[in-house]
């Protein structure tokens, strides 16, 4: 998906005669009518309206990029405007826009979020702002953009420009590096580590290619003739990642917060030799991908692994249930014994949001058996998880109930069943070969269900009597208690904003809503807010504080955070970590306790502002995220001082750290 490839004949005016919001919104509009990607335009502009009415499109720097996902859109496209005057769009930093997009999506999928993702990536560069709103016609507009996606991805040109390009730039050897990178959620760190890493790559005169395995699959895929041809190949993720394909290459694997702040030493454990050979056998190299990791880091990632692979489980049929929820409480209805719910809509989106939060613990424990045994643990891990949800004891054969383990069954069952797959490749490692081919299919999974069924029916009745008395405590918490939890799991969130502890939080929230505790998960969202919004508050409000370019970079700030990103404040922390850090950890804590405070639930653990409608109390609980976010931001301004003018305006980046 390119950017150009939206932008049709006719969807672009340079210059527009526009003075307002609302002219440019009805212009931009206008053409989409004109380009065909639209068919009813009232109903796209209710769309438009209704998305800037929850909060402004524009995103400060004379950037304004309002969007709508639609069943009216025929077509997707892309409009723009140049408005060198500018235009008051309600920016963030006060700023007029004089650079405008509109996009128009249709309701399945996620095109919009591809494309505001790449336009901001895009827009970042000051030259091709620049470049922009000097276009005197929409050729030269589109030229523009084409130059800097060319530059930005060379491998989506065609193949012939990619040649000519690399040609004239005296680098057809190949790329010298590769890398691929993954973090669980798969939607910052992953690309902040290949953009560190790349960036790096080039200020050190040599090429790079990061593989992102993000939330929307793999991206940049690293071919076989790329890989044979490289001198090596990092891999910085807290998450699985295909290792077979690297066998006899030298391969540098460690944690994705890594790529982001430490490219260099990753690169030179590739240039120097340093990092080990992976070995030639593809079982074994699968294995050996972790050699240089410590061992609480493999556990870390294997647990990530499994997280990555739930979340989407547990968000749509945590906001599938929520929904329900809210349907009967504006509803009002008695409560219809035949639906279980008070109304028939709300039971529909309540049985088919609770088929899929019930794959939560079978997938979390599949995926982390897969991370530790590959393909063979998937199904051995599935079985524990599913016993973990539906119980199992030994004297269940008596008409006895069955005991349920739950989350905490579940990890075991996962890491177990991992580790019982290992152990039956080693006894069965006698087997000719024209046996050992039934192993993955047959042997394996017969043995390992057998033993993982024997481990979870006899550990089953213990975990859960502790899982039932952890949640009996929460439960039964008094409102101090339930307060200090709070700011402690939305603190952890502020601590490394991604890393171990962040993740710690938001496993203990996810955890929790398979017990109920709704105000938890609450709690551990709004943790994670505060940072990237203080930043970006701090930045608009205090602007003597920043240089010109962390100015910028804050403003993006505000959708990150809105958009529970928390990694969008690691530029700023990894820069001043002794001022961010204390400044964003108090916010969040403060956030969070309010949060317990005023009771607030949650039944999804991702989306931000966006399940905010399923949030309960949710009036108190923005009270809450503004009280931490503010809070964080005035903390930040104290410990800050003033910078010179000069400062200010030397654009430098935070610790050598680049931010556009």
């Amino acid at each position: 998906m390119r950017i150009i490839d939206l932008l049709k004949d006719g969807s672009v005016v340079t210059n527009a005669d526009v003075s307002t919001k609302d002219q440019a919104i009805d212009m931009m509009i206008g053409l989409h009518d004109k380009c065909g990607n639209i068919s009813d335009v009232v109903k796209f502009k209710e769309g438009i309206l209704k998305r800037e009415e929850e909060s402004t499109t524009a995103v400060g720097e004379g950037i304004a990029i309002p969007h709508c996902k639609s069943e009216v859109v025929a077509s997707p496209g892309l409009t723009a405007l140049t408005v060198p005057a500018g235009i008051d769009y309600n920016a963030p930093d006060g700023k007029d826009s004089n650079i405008l997009f509109m996009i128009a999506a249709p309701l399945d999928g996620d095109l919009h979020l591809e494309v505001l993702a790449r336009l901001m990536t895009l827009l970042m560069d000051m030259d091709l702002r620049n470049k922009l709103i000097a276009a005197k016609d929409e050729n030269e507009f589109i030229a523009a953009i084409d130059e800097a996606e060319k530059a930005k991805y060379p491998d989506e040109a065609g193949s012939q420009e990619v040649v000519d390009a690399a040609e004239a730039a005296g680098e057809d050897e190949g790329y010298k590096i590769l890398a691929v990178t993954a973090c669980p959620t798969g939607i910052a760190h992953t690309y902040m580590a290949a953009e560190s890493l790349e960036k790096k790559a080039a200020e050190m005169g040599f090429k790079l290619k990061a593989e992102t395995n993000g939330s929307m699959g793999a991206k940049n895929v690293l071919t076989p003739e790329e890989i044979a041809a490289a001198d090596g190949i990092i891999i910085a993720a807290d998450k699985n990642v295909d290792m077979a394909r690297f066998a006899g290459k030298r391969v540098y694997s460690t944690k994705v917060a890594d790529g982001i702040n430490k490219p260099e030493e990753l690169i030179n454990q590739i240039l120097n030799k340093t990092a080990p050979i992976m070995e030639g056998d593809v079982k074994a190299a699968a294995a050996s991908g972790s050699n240089n990791e410590s061992k609480g880091h493999q556990v870390y990632k294997h647990l990530m692994n499994g997280v990555s692979y739930m979340l989407p489980f547990v968000v749509g049929g945590g906001i599938m249930i929520a929904l329900a929820f809210l349907i009967d409480t504006i509803a009002g209805a008695p409560r219809d014994s035949s639906f279980g719910t008070f109304t028939a809509a709300a039971a529909f989106f309540k049985s088919i949001g609770g088929v899929g939060f019930g794959f939560m613990l079978p997938v979390l424990a599949g995926f982390i058996a897969e991370s530790i045994a590959d393909r063979p643990g998937l199904a051995v891990g599935f079985v524990g998880g599913s016993i973990a949800t539906l119980g199992c004891t030994f004297a269940n054969v008596t008409g006895d109930a069955a005991a349920v383990s739950g989350f905490l069954g579940a990890l075991l069952a996962g890491f177990v069943g991992g580790y019982i797959v290992k152990l039956l490749r080693k006894v069965f490692a006698w087997l000719p070969d024209s046996v050992s081919q039934m192993m993955p299919i047959l042997i394996i999974p017969l043995f390992g269900m057998i033993l993982m069924g024997l481990f979870m029916c006899a550990i089953n009745p213990f975990v859960g009597a502790l899982n039932t008395a952890i949640s009996n405590g929460l439960n039964g918490m008094g409102q101090s208690s339930a307060v200090i939890l709070g700011c402690i799991v939305a603190g952890m969130m502020a601590i490394d904003m991604g890393g171990p502890f962040n993740k710690a939080a938001y496993v203990f929230g996810t955890a929790a809503l398979t017990t109920g505790g709704y105000n938890i998960m609450a709690a551990v969202m709004i943790g994670g807010m505060v940072p990237p919004i203080a930043i970006a508050l701090c930045t608009t409000i205090f602007k003597n504080r920043w240089t010109k370019e962390e100015r910028r970079a804050g403003a993006v700030n505000y959708v990150m955070g809105l958009c529970f990103i928390t990694e969008g404040a690691i530029p700023f922390a990894a820069g001043d970590p002794l001022r961010v850090i204390p400044s964003c950890i108090a916010g969040s804590a403060l956030a969070g306790g309010l949060s317990m405070l005023f009771n607030c639930t949650l039944m999804a653990p991702h989306g931000g502002i966006f399940v905010f409608a399923v949030v309960g109390h949710a009036p108190m609980y923005v009270v809450a995220l503004i009280a931490g976010s503010v809070l964080a931001a005035l903390l930040l301004a104290i410990l800050k001082r003033p910078l010179s003018k000069e400062a200010q305006e030397a654009g430098a980046s935070m610790d050598g750290l680049k931010l556009e």
